[in-house]
């Protein structure tokens, strides 16, 4: 998956930009409306992520002139807080869901999963695995050995993201992205801990073992060594 970044702020789209690779997606920044515009006029993506105040071609010029061309590219649209036409006026003219600033992370990444699924863009997995442990995406049912286990929101999100990334190893940073966010008044330590209750939970069935720590990396979930 591709995704076009257009976004003024430098950290803001460093942020969003690290954030989403982090996700797994192919990134493009551009720092003001008109490369963006030419870019999604000529280029290939699956999403676009849109700041309204852009310099050079503004958000509803770059909407406006998106659609006239016939791009079908979902839109997400970034607009301030006090921006209330500014949502309705960018929904009317084609865009397809927007972001309050300041935002939360883990409200983005959904919106961007939720408008990519909407538009045919994924096709999500309706069960993630690895060794007994399971999950269904849709219901959120964990079981472990074909026996429930039952996880609080969070410890199950820690699970579900092990489970897309299975075999692969995950920081610490990572994870706190993902989950808490960085706004999170909770600090790094969070992750360990939610680990440890994980992995607790899940010893009772000896699949604790399957979580393995990479030292001075982070986490990998796994069958064998």
């Amino acid at each position: 998956m591709k995704l076009l970044i257009i976004e003024d702020d430098i950290a803001i789209s460093y942020t969003i930009a690290r954030v989403m690779r982090d996700e797994g997606y192919e990134v493009m920044e551009c720092h003001n409306g008109e490369e963006g515009l030419h870019h999604a006029l000529y280029g290939e993506f699956d999403l676009i992520i849109l700041d309204i105040m852009l310099p050079k071609v503004d958000g509803f010029t770059f909407i406006q002139e998106t659609r006239r061309r016939i791009v079908d590219t979902p839109i997400l649209c970034l607009t301030a807080k006090d921006g209330l036409s500014d949502r309705v006026k960018g929904l009317t003219i084609g865009a397809d869901d927007y972001v309050v600033k300041p935002f939360e992370i883990p409200e983005l990444i959904v919106r961007v999963k939720v408008l990519l699924r909407r538009y045919g863009k994924v096709n999500q997995e309706e069960q993630l695995s690895c060794g007994p442990i399971a999950i269904q995406v849709r219901t959120r049912a964990v079981t472990v050995m074909g026996e429930e286990l039952t996880l609080t929101e969070k410890e199950y999100e820690l699970l579900e993201y092990l489970l897309m990334n299975k075999e692969q190893i995950v920081t610490k940073e990572q994870i706190y992205n993902r989950i808490w966010g960085l706004d999170s008044e909770a600090g790094i330590g969070i992750v360990e801990l939610y680990v440890h209750y994980l992995r607790k939970k899940l010893s009772l069935w000896n699949a604790d073992q399957f979580i393995r720590t990479v030292r001075g990396l982070g986490y990998r979930l796994r069958i064998n060594e």
